[in-house]
């Protein structure tokens, strides 16, 4: 059995409209809620549109143990759109965090999955997502978050 998927980090809802969302949540209890932070430069950046992922808003809530993510596609053609086209509002992926981003990426080639967008960053930190939605329901990615970070932008 492969250990690729046991360290959930993070669930992403899209949606259509970011400001409703967030305020729906926070009506409940759930806030405060942060911008994504992008981050630095990606040493490989792999992605189907690059302008259309740069577009996408996101917000993020921490909960004492997994992160909200609430994701608002720009009109572009992205992954993320075409989801909210074609099914409406909901999970899009689900984020596993990963000791060794190359090595999950590796594992997940010998489980026979196809990687459809990644990045990754000097130190080692970054994403992978896996073509995973036809046989699981939902996307499945991989992340390595930086170590030592205090900054939440150095932390995604």
């Amino acid at each position: 059995m492969s250990d690729l998927f046991t360290q959930l980090h993070h669930v992403c809802i899209v949606v259509h409209d970011l400001d409703r969302a967030v305020s729906a949540y926070q009506r409940l209890g759930v806030g405060p809620w942060f911008d994504y932070p992008k981050g630095r430069a990606y040493l490989e950046y792999d992605v189907p549109n690059p302008a259309g992922s740069a577009g996408m808003r996101y917000k993020c809530y921490d909960f004492e143990n997994i992160q909200l993510q609430l994701c608002q596609p720009g009109p572009e053609d992205t992954p993320q759109r075409r989801f909210l086209d074609a099914h409406g509002e909901g999970v899009y992926h689900l984020g596993f965090e990963v000791p060794d981003l190359a090595e999950a990426v590796a594992t997940g080639g010998r489980l026979g999955l196809d990687v459809i967008a990644k990045g990754q960053r000097a130190d080692g930190s970054g994403f992978a997502y896996f073509d995973t939605r036809a046989e699981t329901g939902v996307t499945l990615e991989v992340r390595r978050t930086s170590a030592g970070t205090t900054s939440e932008s150095d932390r995604y």
